[in-house]
């Protein structure tokens, strides 16, 4: 079931991950499958059966998560500091 939050529609597959300092999230209504992001940081994301980036258990640096989040073409990848609970991206 999509939810609304934020202005933004969440599927109900939208699953938030914390890795080292961040927590990150792949809004999937927003993918299209571009894969900017596993190119980035394949150790982090990856493409599923419905063409879709989904954030796996490798881990990677802080700085290269926030590169692949900040190359998504659709800003489908939400990246949230964990310390100050601020978005870093997108801003």
């Amino acid at each position: 079931m999509d939810q609304h939050v934020g202005g933004q529609v969440q599927d109900s597959q939208d699953k938030e991950v914390t890795i080292g300092k961040y927590k990150v999230k792949v809004v999937r209504s927003l993918c299209i499958g571009a894969a900017s992001c596993v190119a980035v940081s394949p150790t982090t994301f990856q493409i599923d059966g419905e063409k879709k980036a989904v954030i796996q258990n490798g881990a990677d640096t802080p700085e290269n998560i926030l590169m692949a989040a900040q190359s998504c073409p659709t800003k489908a990848v939400i990246v949230t500091d964990t310390e100050t609970g601020k978005q870093v991206w997108p801003e």
